[in-house]
């Protein structure tokens, strides 16, 4: 799955990325093999915006990344935004 992903650390923190395949780039940040993400804490899956290329994915996590620490980021991590289903165990 082509997506957008929101990632929040047991300190906090959450990193934003985008990929092919899901599910391989979360087994890669739960191995500690994501360099970003490899020294702070241990991560879990938040939010996540499928998307129908990886084009739209980069210029999507690009404008995500703009967001954070405003309003509109807010609105996401608080649920608040219907396109970004929040995961069952965040």
């Amino acid at each position: 799955m082509i997506a957008v992903y929101i990632l929040k650390s047991d300190q906090g923190k959450h990193y934003i990325g985008s990929t092919v395949d899901l599910d391989v780039r979360l087994r890669r940040h739960a191995l500690r093999t994501a360099a970003k993400t490899t020294q702070q804490g241990v991560w879990k899956l938040c939010y996540y915006h499928q998307c129908d290329s990886i084009e739209d994915a980069r210029a999507l996590e690009k404008k995500v990344k703009s967001f954070k620490g405003g309003n509109s980021f807010k609105k996401i991590i608080n649920g608040e935004v219907a396109e970004w289903p929040k995961a069952p165990h965040c």
